[in-house]
Parts: structure tokens; sequence; C-alpha cells
């Protein structure tokens, strides 16, 4: 599509990027204020918790990004504190000290956008996609955009959403669950769908890298600590959010917090950031503007997730503790499985999709392509009415968490209605299904530990389950329950060997494939498991007699 707004210099990432010194002392007097707010926490304690926090942070999870005067400022902040006793001098100098930690986190929260980083950045990563998402035999030296765009396919009210952005900010929440998602989304949300850029929050950890490093503190993203849980950076972070969103700067947050670990589609949400949109359209219609602020659930759904196997392995050793060990070959990978890895990731093509829900406004209401909100009888609304106390539009934590809250539960329906399923989940969760139901007395953390070169995926147990369960998907398509991609048009025969073929094909250890006697085998029981679990939580099991269905066990 064409770019709505061509001139980069006029997009409001950019335009609070030459403000940033001005920005930062707005973030600071904003966030000062709410920590002091009525004199309910006494400003001593709060340095003293922080103080502890940041401390233990220091001395249990030190990273190489962190600034090299880290233990320095903390040992300052310590000395100054001191034990004194309760009088004005040392409550001035509690006051400063507040100041001081809020300063250093806007300063380390608020990034940067450079015109020349973003358009340098632009042209590297239609090479990088090229070449990631497309076969070797269709690629030319520097790639095919035309090719690269047929495999970033996005569905939904895409032309709904380009016209809500001159009429308030827009929210994108992606589901997340890999490091490549907020580059990806950002990339189509440029490229493909022609938006000025957005915000968007980077964990600080992936800063460790030098050059990735360079290119996040000049592509308008803000950095999030996710070690640092004190009120303080807590309310610097969250303050952050509302004022660049009263300021119309599109954002993109993940409200699920963090990478999905097991493979599934977030059904739990964080509130904190998702509550920084109702507070900035509270503020937004106590100054008097109509803006509005819109939220747009977004799936993205692909054949392969990079870190999958190390995510899998987070979450069983989370669930399962002491019933699940990490074996020591598991640990690092050989060098003959990383030129495997290599390979795959230039030979084969895969494709990714970018499911876009209806907008919504910040009650989570679905709203036209005008900007209008309406209720659950189609009935147009006044969304101002609902921030009202008496005749004034006034604050209430009360009221905003419950707004939050049913906003959280707006995106979750958004996300399980507009997935979009593609083959190689399909395939992964009959065969996982299929291995599941033959070992009945085995528990999860037993069988993903089995070794999969002894067993054999049976073609009459693959079929008879496989016709079964595309049935039942089709009806859930029909009852508008999810989505499905175009290929399930085609025979089970076909749908499956296309999953077989696209699953997880740059993993060195294939979840799914066919050896050379044809035979359907997988060389990783917990890939399969993570895979599979893209559609774990639809109603698909009863649809289908799992009981009568068998694998075969090699000797």
């Amino acid at each position: 599509m064409d770019p709505l707004q061509p001139d980069v210099r006029k997009w409001p990432v950019y335009l609070l990027s030459q403000e940033r010194d001005y920005f930062i002392r707005q973030l600071r007097t904003a966030v000062f204020i709410s920590l002091t707010a009525n004199g309910t926490r006494p400003i001593r304690a709060i340095l003293e918790k922080t103080l502890f926090l940041e401390r233990t942070r220091l001395r249990e999870m030190p990273w190489r990004v962190d600034p090299p005067d880290e233990r320095a400022f903390w040992t300052k902040v310590r000395k100054r504190l001191g034990v004194g006793e309760e009088d004005q001098a040392s409550r001035e100098v509690e006051y400063e000290l507040l100041q001081e930690v809020i300063r250093r986190y806007a300063q380390e929260i608020t990034g940067t956008f450079q015109v020349s980083t973003f358009l340098f950045a632009r042209r590297f990563l239609t090479l990088f996609f090229s070449l990631l998402l497309n076969p070797l035999s269709e690629q030319r030296i520097w790639g095919r955009k035309d090719k690269l765009f047929e495999k970033l396919q996005t569905t939904g009210p895409t032309g709904t959403i380009r016209s809500l952005m001159d009429k308030g900010t827009v929210i994108i929440v992606p589901t997340h669950s890999s490091n490549l998602d907020s580059i990806l989304i950002g990339y189509a949300l440029d490229t493909v769908l022609g938006l000025p850029s957005f915000s968007y929050g980077a964990g600080l950890n992936l800063y460790n890298t030098g050059y990735i490093a360079y290119f996040m503190n000049r592509l308008g993203a803000y950095r999030v600590d996710r070690r640092k849980k004190n009120l303080v950076y807590l309310e610097t972070l969250k303050n952050y959010s509302r004022l660049t969103i009263e300021r119309g700067v599109n954002s993109l947050f993940f409200p699920g917090g963090t990478r999905s670990r097991s493979g599934r589609i977030e059904s739990k949400l964080k509130i904190g950031l998702l509550g920084t949109a109702v507070e900035a359209q509270r503020a937004l219609f106590e100054k008097g503007s109509d803006k509005k602020v819109f939220v747009v659930p977004l799936n993205v759904s692909s054949h392969f997730v990079l870190e999958a196997g190390t995510l899998i392995d987070q979450h069983l050793k989370e669930e399962g503790q002491e019933r699940y060990i990490m074996s020591s070959r598991e640990d690092m990978a050989s060098l003959r499985k990383q030129l495997r890895f290599l390979w795959r990731l230039i030979k084969n093509g895969s494709e990714i999709t970018f499911s876009f829900s209806s907008p919504m406004d910040v009650l989570g209401n679905p709203v036209c392509a005008e900007g209008k909100s309406y209720d659950q009888h189609n009935r147009e609304i006044e969304l101002r009415d609902f921030f009202r106390l008496g005749e004034s539009i006034s604050a209430d934590a009360q009221r905003e968490s419950q707004y939050s809250k049913l906003l959280a539960e707006r995106i979750v329906v958004g996300y399980q209605r507009d997935y979009v399923v593609l083959s190689s989940h399909f395939a992964a969760f009959l065969a996982f299904e299929i291995l599941r139901n033959d070992h009945p007395h085995m528990d999860l953390y037993g069988l993903v530990k089995q070794p999969p070169e002894d067993y054999i995926f049976p073609e009459d147990s693959l079929r008879q389950a496989g016709e079964e369960l595309l049935r039942a998907l089709k009806q859930l398509a029909r009852e508008d329950k999810l989505r499905l991609s175009a290929i399930f048009d085609q025979p089970f025969s076909a749908v499956f060997e296309d999953g077989v073929t696209q699953m997880g094909c740059y993993h060195a250890e294939r979840p799914l494939y066919r050896d050379r006697k044809g035979f359907v085998k997988s060389g990783s029981f917990k890939l399969l498991y993570f895979y599979h679990n893209r559609l774990d939580g639809y109603p698909l099991r009863d649809s289908v007699k799992w009981e009568k269905l068998r694998v075969v066990q090699e000797v």
C-alpha cells in the first residue's frame, strides 16, 4: 500500500525524538507527582525499597548492557540517604534523590528516532526477510520485494486501521513468541500497510548485542528492563507509555508481557500497559480533546519460531520443576546441527501471516473507520460519558482498572477468533495428540523425553484422525471462531504434507518429517509439542476418536 505519510519527518515518533529533552522533563514531573500525590507513600520508604531491589539486581542478575557507573550511582544513593533522623534537611535530600532516580530511569527508557538509520534499516530488512522467507530457488542476489510481500500476508480490516491513523492514536497489541516479532511487525506495518513507524518496547536484554543496540537506540524503541520491579521504575515506564499515547505517538506493545514460552496463544494479559491507554484516553478528554485511542489486536502466525527449543524448555521446567530435567546433550548444539540450521535458513521458504482484529476503543467497543464507538447492539455511543463523574471528566482508579480488565478480555477474544491456522500447526496438533493418547498413563514430561527416533506415525492413524480434525476446524471457521489459511481449501493429504514440509523448517531437529523410506517421524517431541500448542485453546480433542489410534514403536 502507498504510505499514508511519505515525509518521515512528520511522523509522531520522529517529532517525539526531536523534543526528547523536553519530553523527559515532562515525564520526570509526571512520575514525581504520581509518587508523591497525597503524601500516602513516604519517600524514604520508596527509596529504601528501590535501593534494596537495585543492589540485589546488580549482585544476582548483572548484564553487560548495564551502565558502567551503575554500582557507583546506587552506592552514592545509599550514602546520601543514610540513616538520619526525619527532619527538614533529610526530607530535602530524599526529594533530591527521588528526582535523580526518576531522571536516570527516564533517560534510560526514552529512545530516539533517526531518519538515516530508519531508511537504512528498511533496505537491510527487505534483504534479510527475503533471504529468510523465500526459497533459494526464488531468490536473486538482493532478494525480490514482490516475492517477499507474498510471504508477509495480512488479513483483517487494514483499510479501517489506515483510516483511523489521523483520527487518534493507534495501539497495536500483538501476540508474542519471538525476539524477531518487534522488527518483523514494524517492517510489515511500514512496507506492507504503509503506516508511519510505531513506538515499541524492546527488552533491555536485546541491547547486549552491540549492532542490535545501535539500531534499537535509533528506531524509536523504548527500553524495558524486566529485572527492575521497583515502584519508581514501574511508574516511570507507565507514565512514559501514557504520555506518548497522549502526544499521538502510535504504539506497539505486547500485552502478554513476554514471549509465549509454551507456544500457546496468550489468554492472560498484563493490565499495566493496557491501563496506560485507558488513562491516556481519560486525560485527552480532560483536556477537551476529541482525539481517541484505538486498540488493534494482532495475531502473528508462522511456521517457525527460531527460539522454540529454548522457549519450550523454559516452559516445561517452570511447569514440571523436578519432573522435567533437560539432558546435557540438549544444552549445546553441535557444529553439524548449526550448519544444518544455516543451510535450511537459505534453502527453505516460509510464510508469516499478520491477522488484524477489528479496531476497538479503550473499553473494548468496536469502532468504525470514522472512529465512532458502538455497543454490543450496534448502537453508537459517546465514549466521553464513560469517564464522567457527575458533570465533569475526572480520574477514578477503580473504574479505570475495570475498564483495563474489560479491554484485556476483548483482546483475548480477538486473538482466539482471528487466529489464522497454518498447516504446520494442524499437522503438529494431529501428530502429538496421537502420540499422547497412545501413552495415556505417561505424563507430559516423560512423554517429551522419549527417544523420537524409536517412533513412527502410521499413515492410517494420521489420515483417520486428520480427516476428523479437518472437519472440526472447518466447522469452527464457519462459526467465526478462528480463520483458516488458503491451504485448507485442499484435501487432507495436501494440508498435512504442506504442514510437515513447513513445520519448524529451520530447526536442526525437525518436529515432523518424512524419512528416506517415506515414514512420518519426529526429530523432537518437545518441538512437536510447542507447535501443537498453537491449537491447544480450541475445542478439538472431543472431535476425534483418539483412543483407536496408535503409533508404531521401532525396534
